[in-house]
């Protein structure tokens, strides 16, 4: 039986892969561009203010796109916080985030006249308001607070339960509104929550954080703080099974519910802080088979990119669909074949995948990894002393380093 083994890029695009040193990561910079758009258009339409949130992907080219959308940033270390204004995020549209901020990154970030720092210890709070009176400084802050909502996530990426080591819980609730009233050199400007990541029941999840924000707010409301800002995080899914047929994940539903449901004064402003959903689907990791090993049982394609190169799949399990680019410019080749798709990092868990069906793979084919433009490229480490899987964007991938041909030189 002949198969027609489908892929989003077409044949120049391929024969121009097939001239660039392998791994590396493309950037379809239009996909990337289409996103950001819409994310503009119904942040506006449904009276939402959007900060990217930096860790997912912080290259610059990247950055630089979705800061000239005039969006503003969810950092979460100090260097995020200095590198997103230096590819034009404004100062004051930068919110500070994370459980360990340095004394350096707070100094920092309070010089640069951050938007606000979104605190998740009490301890964090009292430090942020001394080092301000110290410097005769006032710094705004949020405070961001554990609604106790199950995402329906993975446990690695699920952060809004009642304990974790982000945010406040019910219990300080007392302290925190005692603590806040007598820090005289904070502005407390509102509350922050975040409830997972990789949302799919995107209706249901975010109907129910609204609902409990809506309670949670009432709550610090009628014990005399003013909330002027109802920052809900992020989280939104993508579709990692069919990139192709859901290329932008469904804000649409997303902000319409948020919309729909939140409670808010005229006076107040309704925040979200999408990452992996704006970057991931504009990026792949292009890799090149290196062995084909046939075993008793199995066969394994060992590629050139590996666990270093994107830790996801690693880590914690994470799925991405992979296609073989070079079987696309044979017109017939055999049925599809069951594949052990591996890295060469020296670990036993540098594995893409494992049954997976592709046709018959050869050595020096073309792979690509899908949906990577998120904590791919930005996770990635030089173990084994591997090293950096370079960018190439599709608006300059003439530009791109191309590969050595090292059989030629015998």
């Amino acid at each position: 039986m002949n198969i027609i083994y489908d892929t989003m890029f077409d044949s120049n695009t391929i024969d121009r892969f097939e001239k660039i040193a392998t791994p590396f990561y493309f950037y379809d910079m239009d996909l990337l561009r289409r996103t950001v758009d819409q994310v503009h258009d119904l942040a506006q339409k449904h009276n939402l203010r959007v900060h990217y949130a930096v860790k997912a992907n912080s290259n610059e080219k990247i950055l630089r796109e979705i800061s000239a959308k005039g969006f503003g940033a969810d950092c979460v270390s100090g260097n995020e916080v200095l590198h997103a204004h230096e590819c034009g995020f404004p100062a004051d549209r930068i919110v500070y985030a994370g459980v360990g901020k340095s004394d350096k990154e707070i100094c920092n970030a309070m010089r640069l006249g951050i938007e606000a720092f979104n605190c998740e210890s009490l301890q964090e709070i009292f430090v942020i308001n001394e080092m301000a009176r110290e410097y005769g400084m006032v710094a705004n802050v949020s405070v961001r607070i554990n609604p106790d909502i199950d995402a329906h996530t993975h446990k690695y990426v699920t952060t809004g339960l009642y304990e974790n080591k982000f945010g406040i819980s019910q219990h300080e609730f007392d302290k925190l509104i005692e603590l806040i009233g007598k820090s005289r050199n904070i502005n407390f400007i509102g509350l922050h929550f975040h409830i997972g990541s990789q949302i799919t029941r995107v209706a249901e999840v975010f109907a129910l954080e609204c609902r409990r924000v809506n309670e949670l707010v009432a709550y610090f409301e009628r014990n005399g703080l003013e909330v002027k800002n109802i920052n809900l995080g992020g989280g939104l899914g993508v579709d990692y099974d069919d990139p192709d047929g859901n290329p932008i994940p469904d804000f649409q539903t997303w902000f319409s519910t948020i919309d729909r449901e939140i409670v808010r004064r005229p006076n107040q402003t309704v925040h979200v802080e999408p990452g992996r959903s704006i970057v991931a689907q504009c990026g792949t990791l292009i890799s090149r088979v290196m062995f084909v090993k046939s075993g008793e049982t199995k066969n394994f394609l060992i590629m050139d990119a590996g666990m270093n190169d994107l830790i996801r799949p690693a880590l914690y399990g994470a799925y991405h669909r992979i296609e073989n680019l070079s079987a696309t410019m044979r017109p017939f080749f055999p049925s599809h074949q069951a594949y052990d798709i591996v890295g060469p990092v020296c670990e036993s868990s540098d594995v893409w995948g494992a049954g997976r069906l592709l046709p018959l793979s050869v050595r020096g084919d073309l792979m690509a990894i899908r949906s990577t433009g998120a904590y791919g490229q930005v996770m990635a480490s030089r173990y084994n002393m591997k090293d950096l899987a370079p960018a190439v964007y599709s608006d300059s991938i003439d530009d791109a380093p191309e590969k050595i041909d090292y059989f030629k030189m015998l």
